[in-house]
């Protein structure tokens, strides 16, 4: 499945069917990932090496988690503590795991399309962990994963996406997974974090205020404020955006009564979205961190032995 593809760089490339494909394997997985007994032998002999140039927990984590379960042995190698502070190039740093018989390699880093031009130059498989602002494909996956498990499916659907839409690869990656699904995705945030190319990515609309974004919707997917990624304030102040933009009990009546909250995390808590909001029974954000598991060992297992 994956189309042939021996990577996993981005939803953008993916059809309906192929992210209805991973999903439907990810059920299975998720099975396992809830027993007591975590261990099949679907990556028995294979190695996995997560590659990050930009930290993470929950990411880097669940992918070593995922390929453990399936029997694979993981490292993970960060920029700081690796030859990549001597100077040493992205794709001689790729090479250099491939002549080590690194089956797949995941990679999260700064630099949009960095993955892509890593796939281009090893021979194991190359697994997008997010790549500066462009994308996130296995965050979306367990997005679209967590909304079909309580929904049940994805037309008709509205989800809100609220908060820094011009700076969130995962921002991108739900809108073309939603999309291509069947959903409507309304879309709000400060004007100056409201990218227009998100017009041309289909069934999107813009709106001007929060309320109008959540209005009977279905599904919210609360945004991480990159302060780290913004290089000039481009709102007044996290009090103002809290006001407007966080996500409070308060502005949850505008959706529907058992709309989702979801948030990619870490969670920001009393900006984004309040504590009560994220601890409510309508939050589905720890779930999301078991989907995640679940996924990414479907993805693992779809590109090692199909």
């Amino acid at each position: 499945m994956l189309s042939g593809r021996k990577d996993l760089l981005g939803i953008q490339e993916l059809s309906r069917e192929d992210i209805l494909y991973i999903l439907d394997k990810a059920v299975e997985m998720k099975k396992v990932v809830l027993s007591d007994n975590k261990k099949i032998p679907n990556m028995q002999g294979k190695s996995l090496i997560t590659l990050f140039y930009e930290n993470s927990t929950r990411t880097r984590t669940s992918f070593e988690l995922a390929s453990k379960y399936m029997g694979a042995s993981s490292a993970n190698i960060a920029a700081s503590g690796s030859s990549i502070q001597k100077g040493e190039s992205l794709i001689d740093t790729g090479k250099t795991l491939d002549s080590m018989g690194t089956d797949v390699i995941v990679i999260r880093h700064s630099a949009s399309g960095a993955p892509h031009l890593l796939a281009k130059n090893v021979k194991a498989s190359v697994v997008n962990a997010g790549d500066g602002m462009n994308e996130h494909p296995t965050q979306a996956l367990l997005d679209m994963f967590t909304i079909r498990e309580k929904k049940g499916k994805f037309e008709g659907l509205k989800v809100a996406i609220i908060g820094d839409v011009a700076h969130s690869r995962v921002a991108r990656s739900d809108t073309y997974a939603l999309t291509k699904l069947g959903a409507e995705v309304f879309v709000a945030g400060p004007p100056t974090l409201m990218p227009i190319e998100f017009e041309k990515m289909g069934n999107v609309t813009m709106c001007e205020s929060v309320e109008e974004a959540i209005c009977d919707a279905d599904v919210i997917i609360n945004l991480r404020i990159q302060l780290e990624r913004m290089k000039s304030a481009l709102f007044p102040t996290v009090r103002e955006y809290s006001e407007f933009f966080g996500m409070t009990p308060d502005k949850l009546k505008f959706a529907k009564p058992d709309a989702l909250i979801m948030h990619p995390g870490p969670v920001n808590r009393g900006i984004e979205i309040s504590s009560y909001v994220a601890d409510g029974d309508q939050s589905v954000i720890n779930e999301q961190v078991t989907n995640g598991v679940s996924v990414r060992m479907a993805v693992l297992d779809i590109l090692c032995n199909e």
